[in-house]
């Protein structure tokens, strides 16, 4: 199925009803189900967090952004991350959460409706805000933030920092607690000394703007040997984990590669 390119109906202007006739055009509850991967603490070695992906089994939606986008374009990102929350929560009790949110949903008014799943975890849930698509109506996203952040314990992630509409400034106005480094950045990175100068000077900002920052897709020894001289906190990818359900545990390499320790920063 293509999706139309047209502009996005007034998602405020949407009632409840509409919402829910939206989704249920889209797809149901039974066609969404959720994986999670760990977030894998670089001085460890051992998960920090784990992040749930939603997977749906309509072959036209297989591909998250796709089913996202559709959901943004007839007004039910909304509801669908509500949902997609519903799936994952109860099934992490007991460990950090990393949740998508599509910009989108940040004009809706789910996330802060006091019910929502994500005030009821009993471990802390970051908010994952993609970069590679723009933020618009700046205000009404930053008092959506701050309010979900006085409700719970919620914080704040830049994701895919590097690709698309990727924009450094986001990190100092969005003052998150973590940033996500874009596969695009860490592919080939042990191979390229101008890449980990790069990566390195990215990472040296982060933290001196109190933030975090965790490297995507991690999935060779090599790529992980140089993040790790980065100074980069945290990796992700096939290297220590594929997404499943139930949650896996961290496979940290068996390898020449120095054990997990404290670094120098």
């Amino acid at each position: 199925m293509s999706l139309e390119r047209h502009s996005p109906v007034p998602h405020r202007d949407m009632t409840v009803r509409d919402s829910w006739l939206a989704i249920r055009a889209l797809v149901s509850r039974d066609d969404l189900s959720v994986v999670f991967q760990p977030i894998v603490d670089l001085d460890t070695g051992e998960s920090f967090a784990y992040e749930a992906l939603v997977r749906c089994s309509v072959p036209q939606y297989s591909s998250p952004p796709i089913l996202f986008e559709r959901a943004a374009l007839i007004g039910c990102a909304g509801r669908l991350g509500r949902l997609i929350r519903e799936l994952a929560i109860p099934l992490a009790a007991g460990k950090p959460l990393f949740v998508n949110i599509h910009p989108q949903e940040l004009n809706e008014g789910w996330l802060v409706r006091p019910d929502d799943p994500l005030y009821m975890h009993d471990e802390a849930v970051y908010l994952e805000i993609t970069e590679s698509v723009p933020l618009t109506h700046f205000d009404l996203v930053m008092s959506v933030l701050k309010e979900v952040k006085t409700r719970g314990d919620v914080k704040l992630v830049v994701d895919d920092l590097g690709a698309g509409y990727s924009n450094l400034k986001s990190i100092a106005d969005l003052e998150p607690n973590i940033v996500k480094l874009d596969r695009g950045l860490v592919s080939g990175i042990d191979r390229s000394v101008r890449q980990r100068q790069l990566v390195t000077s990215v990472v040296r900002l982060c933290r001196e703007l109190n933030a975090k920052v965790v490297a995507e897709g991690v999935e060779t020894v090599s790529e992980l040997s140089a993040l790790r001289d980065t100074g980069a906190d945290f990796a992700q990818g096939f290297l220590f984990a594929r997404p499943s359900f139930p949650i896996p545990a961290v496979s940290w390499p068996a390898s020449s590669l120095s054990p997990p320790g404290p670094r120098r920063r």
